[in-house]
């Protein structure tokens, strides 16, 4: 049958790990260094684990694959890995349980995959910002996700925009990071200081790879720290081999000011 699986790119896979303990279905293992399906049977197809891997190396597709087996699944988990894995298999079930309202490309709902029209929510809509000028007032994510961890490769809110990585830190610094920096963009946020940057170079690499993306526009705080996201995104960028790509830095003061470089 035709259904949706996890897929590995052995390529992008680090080992870490992070994939198995996220698989409460246990159908991923580690092998060799590198992360592998037990039995397509095993998997359910929403993606828990996608979210975990540091390298974007797992993915949802739809592919011809063996039905997913419940009843035989729980059985390996009891086997493998006693009572309390059982447990979280069970509790796990119950959140995958297909739901109308979510759209799910096969992955949790806070991972769904989403494209969002051009003003999909106007100003008059945000409520307690009556002294700011419209362009401020409205929301211009027109994407989710947006976290590093999160965002896969190779997403339709990538093609034909260019991308916008900024600072977890920036938005909360600057009112105007919306209007400014995010119109018509698709964007990816992170901090290099705190997030396990692991494989972030290998991950943007592999979205800025897609050849409509024209530009790649890093937001980042004025703070040392910040420096490290330029840095990753420059390496990610030399690895690509593009040389149609464009990257600007822009610097964000701590009293939100843009203090070097322009988001236009």
């Amino acid at each position: 049958m035709k259904r949706k699986i996890i897929t590995i790119d052995e390529a992008l896979c680090n080992g870490c790990g992070a994939c198995v303990t996220a698989c409460a279905e246990g159908a991923l293992r580690i092998v060799d260094g590198k992360a592998r399906l037990v039995r397509e049977q095993y998997c359910d197809g929403f993606g828990d684990c996608v979210g975990e891997c540091p390298t974007g190396a797992l993915k949802i597709v739809e592919a011809e694959a063996a039905e997913y087996d419940e009843a035989a699944t729980r059985r390996h988990v009891a086997q493998s890995g006693g009572a309390a894995a059982v447990r979280a298999f069970d509790a796990a079930a119950s959140r995958h349980e297909p739901r109308e309202h979510t759209a799910r490309p096969g992955g949790c709902p806070g991972m769904a995959v989403r494209d969002f029209p051009e003003g999909r929510r106007p100003a008059s809509a945000v409520a307690g910002h009556a002294g700011l000028p419209p362009q401020v007032n409205a929301s211009e994510l027109r994407q989710w996700p947006v976290q590093m961890h999160l965002v896969p490769p190779g997403a339709p809110f990538f093609k034909g925009r260019e991308l916008v990585i900024m600072s977890t830190c920036a938005p909360l610094a600057s009112a105007d990071m919306h209007w400014r920096f995010l119109r018509g963009r698709s964007v990816v946020v992170g901090c290099p200081k705190l997030d396990r940057t692991e494989g972030y170079v290998e991950k943007l690499a592999s979205i800025l790879s897609e050849p409509s993306i024209p530009r790649v526009l890093v937001v980042r705080m004025e703070v040392p720290c910040c420096g490290k996201l330029t840095n990753l995104v420059q390496e990610a960028v030399r690895n690509t081999g593009r040389g149609d790509l464009s990257m600007d830095e822009v610097i964000v003061s701590l009293e939100g000011n843009v203090t070097q470089g322009h988001g236009g």
